[in-house]
């Protein structure tokens, strides 16, 4: 039975790490085997490369080689983690995937979405999340919280204007793929969110059973 790859996605603060957590413990739970993982990151690799992109420092990064960057970690943790764990049929939960680059390093960087596009489906070689699930709140107030959990990676040096670029390609990439794409209130209690993911991750469950059933 091939598995299921789910992202979550969100601006800074939105959420995602603690969700993951909640939905992989219930969905063990359930029966089902899970594996949790984040990008930048994943493998020891990924994870250096992870450093050189998150921890703040006097040089200025080329945005072009920010995506260079995201695009290398990336392929690893696809070859090393995400490939295996689909193929003996694990779901997989994933702390940022192909959309936090097409919003950050497209919008948030302004280069071009086709060649982000274009590498990010080199990166992934043909792997897709099934299913991403995007935690949507005021970019002030997701940095605020960002603050207060003493989060101070390089992204939350950027202006708030480019965090606002960021919660507007992440609207328009829900609204241009609706069937993939699914936005839940970030501003709903912890409970709240958790409800309306599991709610949709349910659905996929049931869409994707009967799927391998027809298949059989």
């Amino acid at each position: 039975m091939k598995g299921l790859l789910i992202t979550l996605e969100g601006g800074e603060g939105s959420g995602k790490s603690t969700q993951i957590q909640l939905l992989a413990r219930w969905l063990k739970e359930e029966g089902h085997e899970v594996v949790c993982t984040r990008e930048p990151g994943g493998t020891p690799l990924a994870e250096e490369i992870r450093d050189l992109l998150m921890v703040p420092r006097a040089e200025t990064v080329a945005p072009l080689a920010e995506l260079l960057l995201y695009q290398a970690a990336r392929a690893q943790h696809v070859r090393d983690v995400i490939r295996p764990a689909l193929q003996r049929g694990a779901l997989v939960l994933c702390d940022r995937f192909v959309d936090s680059t097409s919003a950050y390093q497209g919008a948030g960087r302004t280069l071009p979405e086709e060649a982000v596009m274009e590498l990010n489906r080199l990166a992934t070689d043909g792997i897709w999340p099934d299913l991403t699930l995007i935690l949507d709140l005021p970019e002030q107030e997701g940095l605020q919280r960002a603050r207060n959990r003493g989060s101070d990676d390089r992204m939350m040096e950027e202006t708030l204007s480019f965090h606002r670029n960021i919660r507007s390609a992440f609207q328009r990439l829900a609204q241009e793929e609706p069937d993939r794409i699914t936005m839940v209130d970030g501003c709903l209690s912890p409970e709240e969110v958790l409800e309306a993911l599991k709610e949709r991750i349910s659905a996929l469950l049931q869409e994707h059973s009967l799927s391998q059933e027809r298949s059989s």
